[in-house]
């Protein structure tokens, strides 16, 4: 359940960012942002601290070359769907869709590998030992 639950979380702080819809940050300071610059730059700010917190903790646990790793087995999996016929891609906006959901599970599984690995090892990282 926590793995799921920092992965909505993922989803929703990238989708905050972008979407194919009306209502993301992006749209939004492109249309109203420089009427409520004071909100357009707090939000952008709130945006900010949490990619630094998925991307700090990403990069700690997995590394680059590891959220490379993730992100193909994702493209692997999509194409698999797209092979058997049970996903289509000509919408682009399912497409964006597509790529907020691989990009969230990156990161989800970089906030949650410290969890996995003491599970599968026993052994626990230096920054998780208590003191």
């Amino acid at each position: 359940m926590g793995f799921f639950i920092r992965w909505i979380c993922a989803f929703a702080l990238l989708a905050a960012t972008f979407n194919p819809t009306k209502y993301n940050y992006v749209q939004w300071v492109r249309s109203y942002g420089g009427m409520n610059i004071s909100i357009a730059v707090l939000t952008g700010l709130l945006l900010l601290i949490g990619y630094i917190i998925y991307l700090r903790a990403t990069l700690r646990s997995i590394g680059g070359f590891g959220m490379v790793l993730v992100l193909a087995l994702v493209g692997a999996g999509i194409w698999v769907l797209y092979d058997l016929g049970i996903l289509r891609l000509e919408d682009p906006s399912m497409n964006v869709w597509l790529g907020l959901g691989a990009l969230s599970f990156v990161l989800a599984i970089g906030l949650s590998w410290s969890i996995v690995r003491r599970a599968l090892s026993g052994q626990a990282d230096v920054d998780d030992v208590d003191a």
